[in-house]
């Protein structure tokens, strides 16, 4: 039986998607719960009660459809970060953003560049479009800045992508080195600066946030320390023309009602904010801590998760997330060669914490 033909490129790609979600894997056992959600980068320590009583407020309004134009969550953004709402761009998370960048700028071979090992949706939405992706390992567990440089020069490449902090192993460039980086860029090439961990980062990383150029778009969400990752709600920001082509191509009624609200109610709590991200850098203190006691070298983190180097290879690193799996503590690992010999924990609340560090040594033991 004969069928409608998919395009050239979506019929070469593989039927796969970039992450097996933890609910999966709970099916996959059978329905049975993970006692410890440490995988997923999510915030544990979940969203402000001000976002829940905004939600709930807004609950009954949502026969609505959603602003399309964003228009009261750019306004929130320009006002706490002293720029014009039409330097902000929202989409459904970094996933989205990264999709609607690539669908801008990527056409069928066009040259882009990423890190081996880096976020693996950005490498996905650039083979939709049918892109010729260059990838550089890492240099020292951190993306390698010149390698980079390098083949961006190499290629002639339209994008490079840069997260900094970085996922996955949470290390990170000052902003002195971005800013060279960027400076050193041909003005063709866009920049796309990632940008997800940007407030658990040390300030010395970031560069300003009024940094507007024509080749540079910065990437962050709420899904992280604001604890919105169920939300789905990211923002770009960039000089007005380059975000104004956002609106050439993005869904513009993809961002929901309630994502928007949630999202203005937890910009407008920074004591929470504040609290939380102590509350990451106490647990981030406490995972390497258990790493160390277990034999284990944690890397230095600027995001909301440790990456633990196993000191062994690939398959001992996956057979340790195993042996935790079938202890009901849910983590994940890098893929990428050389990265793949460690397991990155996510920080959580004090108790799921408690049963990764008491199934831990039995994991590593098996």
């Amino acid at each position: 039986m004969t069928r409608p033909p998919l395009t050239e490129i979506v019929a070469a790609l593989p039927s796969s998607t970039p992450f097996v979600g933890p609910e999966a894997l709970e099916r996959r056992r059978g329905g049975r719960p993970f006692a410890a959600r440490l995988g997923a980068n999510e915030s544990g320590f979940g969203p402000p009660p001000a976002v829940v009583a905004a939600m709930a407020a807004a609950a009954p309004s949502m026969w609505q459809y959603c602003d399309p134009e964003n228009h009261d969550l750019r306004v929130a953004l320009a006002a706490h970060y002293g720029l014009a709402p039409d330097n902000f761009a929202i989409d459904r998370g970094i996933d989205g953003l990264l999709e609607v960048t690539c669908r801008q700028y990527v056409s069928p071979g066009t040259a882009v560049v990423t890190s081996l090992g880096a976020y693996p949706t950005f490498n996905y939405h650039v083979a939709v479009c049918g892109g010729a992706l260059t990838t550089v390992p890492f240099r020292d567990d951190r993306e390698d800045l010149d390698g980079l440089m390098d083949a961006v020069k190499r290629t002639a490449a339209r994008i490079v992508y840069l997260s900094n902090p970085d996922n996955p192993m949470g290390t990170w460039h000052g902003a002195s080195a971005v800013l060279a980086f960027l400076d050193a860029l041909p003005e063709t090439t866009l920049l796309v600066l990632d940008e997800a961990y940007c407030e658990t980062a040390p300030a010395d990383a970031l560069p300003p946030v009024d940094l507007l150029r024509p080749n540079l778009v910065r990437m962050r969400t709420f899904s992280k320390a604001y604890g919105l990752a169920g939300l789905r709600c990211g923002y770009a920001i960039g000089d007005e023309q380059a975000i104004s082509a956002f609106n050439k191509v993005r869904n513009q009624y993809g961002m929901t009602k309630m994502a928007q609200v949630a999202a203005i109610a937890a910009l407008g709590d920074q004591a929470w904010l504040d609290k939380v991200v102590a509350e990451v850098a106490a647990c981030r203190t406490r995972i390497a801590h258990i790493a160390r006691t277990n034999g284990l070298a944690p890397l230095p983190s600027a995001t909301n998760f440790v990456t633990i180097d196993c000191g062994c290879d690939a398959a001992y690193a996956q057979a340790v997330l195993a042996a935790l799996a079938e202890r009901d503590v849910f983590i994940r690992k890098p893929m990428a060669p050389v990265l793949d010999r460690c397991i990155r924990v996510s920080c959580g609340p004090a108790q799921e914490i408690d049963r990764f560090e008491a199934a831990f040594p039995d994991a590593l033991t098996e």
